[in-house]
């Protein structure tokens, strides 16, 4: 016995039908995973620059703290109480 074409045209219609739509969900699926990449290289990049601008604040934060203490340390304003009190 044979099948009938119509129903072999059919079905393998439904077939390239389901090839199409998984066809197409592949490539869905791969251009998010393509722009998830590029947004966690994005990230990363961005990561990187803030940790940078980070390090750089904090030493010039340790520069301007040590200018300070100097300042302070060298003006008689901000001398503690106990160096007046030896001076009596």
């Amino acid at each position: 016995q044979r099948a009938c074409p119509t129903m072999m045209n059919a079905d393998m219609d439904a077939v390239e039908a389901e090839n199409q739509v998984e066809l197409e969900e592949k490539t869905r699926l791969i251009n998010q995973v393509l722009e998830l990449q590029h947004t966690l290289e994005d990230l990363s990049a961005r990561v990187d620059a803030v940790k940078e601008e980070n390090l750089k604040l904090k030493s010039e934060n340790q520069v301007l703290g040590q200018y300070i203490e100097n300042l302070m340390s060298a003006s008689s304003v901000f001398q503690t109480t106990d160096t007046k009190s030896k001076r009596k």
